[in-house]
């Protein structure tokens, strides 16, 4: 959780507060394939993220919300 009220879950602060902690562990994480633990041989780690953004949609609006932008901005 991020903000403390509920009407600012969906705000672009929000969003880009989660980005970069979805950032700051893709950084952290290094994985031992064959171990299956962390450990320094071995080492997978992240270096590309693919992301996919989508809108409601159908009969609702076609276009990202209003944290959409904000939150790839943080990633980036």
């Amino acid at each position: 959780m991020k903000v403390k009220a509920d009407r600012d879950e969906a705000s672009p602060y929000a969003a880009m507060l989660a980005a970069q902690d979805v950032a700051e562990r893709c950084k952290a994480v290094s994985f031992c394939l064959f171990c299956n633990l962390l450990s320094s041989h071995h080492i997978l780690s992240i270096n590309a993220l693919h992301i996919k953004l989508r809108a409601t949609g159908g009969t609702k609006t076609k276009t990202p919300g209003p944290g959409a932008q904000s939150a790839l901005r943080a990633l980036a």
